[in-house]
């Protein structure tokens, strides 16, 4: 099938877009799906998850291994206001820690900590990936310690809710017209998933060519922990409403106001 593909710096220059009939699919922010359903009053629906949690805890410290080991650090990230600052909260607070234990640090770009990280050999960051990996190969002293996706996900075995990245999300207009077509989309999606990891040098040397990683080499260690998916069906539902419910209880705004329907979800294709 042929695709014509259109990258953007923001998710803010893709939801216009989409909005307006002008992109058909379109792979974003899983809040920023949500927000969207709210603006355009239901006419977009998310049909897979692409990629689960990207964040790590990164550090030189072998004793940290869990969330608990965080209680009285100082610790340097990005996002405040938004979904890692959401997400680090849910998971102190469900740790039973609170954010008077932890210093949060905030920068302004990923990069500002991975320097940090550089210049202090104890200082602790939250980075997602690449530059998680980045950072440990620059400096062989740090390790990534805590997978933020796993702890996510062991506190919500019982309900299927993970922590989630990324969404495809399509026009509902052309979902409905078009729905052999986006179902084609999602078998050449899942495939591409599975070359991906199959194939990590050549995933990794296109990921270079694309311009999304600097560096191949970067590209295919970075890749294993990017937790890239395509998880469709009932499955995603539970994965990705259990992750807006956290979101929506520290900050409504940050999934639109409100929790999307169920008509949100496309769950035909399985």
């Amino acid at each position: 099938n042929t695709y014509e593909f259109t990258m953007a710096g923001a998710a803010d220059e893709l939801v216009g877009k989409i909005a307006t009939g002008d992109l058909d699919i379109a792979l974003i922010p899983a809040n920023v799906a949500s927000v969207l359903y709210s603006k355009t009053e239901g006419q977009v629906a998310v049909v897979d998850i692409n990629t689960l949690g990207v964040l790590y805890v990164v550090a030189s410290d072998d004793s940290i291994s869990s969330i608990s080991d965080l209680a009285g650090k100082t610790i340097y990230m990005t996002g405040k206001g938004t979904t890692p600052e959401y997400t680090v909260n849910y998971l102190l607070e469900e740790n039973g820690l609170t954010s008077s234990d932890v210093d949060l640090q905030f920068k302004s770009e990923a990069t500002e900590v991975a320097s940090l990280l550089k210049e202090d050999s104890q200082a602790i960051g939250i980075l997602p990936q690449p530059f998680a990996t980045a950072a440990c190969i620059q400096n062989p002293d740090l390790k990534q310690v805590i997978d933020l996706t796993e702890e996510w996900n062991r506190l919500n075995e019982s309900t299927g809710s993970m922590l989630v990245t990324g969404v495809t999300l399509v026009r509902r207009a052309f979902l409905e017209e078009h729905e052999g077509a986006v179902g084609l989309f999602l078998k050449d999606h899942q495939e591409s998933t599975s070359y991906t990891s199959s194939n990590p040098d050549e995933a990794a040397q296109l990921v270079a060519d694309a311009g999304i990683v600097e560096k191949a080499a970067i590209a295919k260690e970075a890749m294993p922990r990017c937790n890239i998916v395509c998880i469709t069906g009932q499955e995603m539902k539970d994965a990705l409403s259990g992750y807006l419910e956290v979101l929506y209880a520290q900050d409504a705004a940050s999934v639109g106001g409100q929790l999307p329907g169920d008509d949100f979800y496309y769950t035909a294709q399985q």
